[in-house]
């Protein structure tokens, strides 16, 4: 007897991994939606503190290495609370336009009130949606821009199928991630450092230990750079790079759709 024979209630589970525990796959979305509209007020102070505002830098390199330019249509994936649509905003002008997505609405109503107050709404558009089951025609896109979001996801590897599927012939799709340290020595210092003070952090700051404890949790859990080169790669993308900034504790994952 095989699991589809099984009544509903029944057949085994999926499970993935939420942090260090491991949830029934259908609800890991919903944990996510959970942990960020618990921080989606404090997100940005959090970074800053966290990373010492370096967190600006890699976020501007990415764009750097991006090379968005004027006209040009950008979905910015994960985009929240609009850090990366800010930077983009001022190279797409005139007549470019911005497509921020995430899964949160806490997130989306930070970054647009974000943009607003800078006078960057003209061009822009918030949409939440689900990467993994993007809402966008195919070829649609000329760059895809992904901070800090991936390593979220339920799937991952859908996630890269889709943001595929969006990029026109040509396009290209940047993703910013947490890593793992290249550095001799630098890894014990950044598990002392990221188990230690940042959840601690998280509970004086955003009154969260836990959201951030499973923020840590899912770095340690993402793949190493060699890894997600080649997820990006069986999705499609050719010409894939990688940048480590800080030691590889964040890195660039740069790839091209050219068929």
């Amino acid at each position: 007897m095989t699991d589809h024979d099984l009544p509903e209630n029944e057949q085994e589970s999926t499970t993935t991994h939420f942090g260090y525990q491991e949830v029934p796959e259908a609800e890991k979305e919903k944990l996510v939606r959970g942990v960020f509209s618990s921080v989606a007020s404090s997100y940005d102070l959090m970074n800053d503190l966290m990373s010492l505002g370096v967190h600006r830098l890699w976020k501007r390199y990415t764009v750097d290495l991006a090379r968005p330019r004027p006209g040009q249509q950008v979905l910015d994936l994960a985009g929240g609370t609009g850090d990366l649509a800010a930077l983009l905003y001022k190279r797409l002008q005139p007549n470019g336009r911005i497509v921020v997505s995430d899964i949160n609405p806490e997130m989306l109503a930070v970054g647009e009130k974000r943009l607003a107050d800078k006078g960057m709404l003209a061009g822009v558009e918030f949409v939440e949606a689900n990467a993994e089951e993007l809402p966008f025609p195919d070829q649609q896109f000329d760059l895809v821009t992904l901070a800090f979001g991936i390593r979220n996801m339920t799937h991952p590897e859908r996630a890269l199928a889709e943001i595929y599927r969006v990029l026109k012939v040509g396009g290209r799709a940047l993703i910013l991630e947490f890593s793992h340290p290249r550095w001799p020595g630098l890894q014990q210092i950044y598990d002392l450092y990221s188990f230690n003070i940042l959840p601690k952090i998280g509970e004086i700051v955003a009154k969260d230990r836990d959201s951030y404890q499973y923020l840590v949790e899912s770095i340690r859990r993402f793949p190493d750079q060699d890894t997600f080169r080649m997820m990006m790669e069986d999705a499609g993308f050719a010409r894939v790079d990688v940048h480590n900034l800080s030691g590889g504790i964040v890195a660039i994952h740069r790839g091209f759709r050219l068929d």
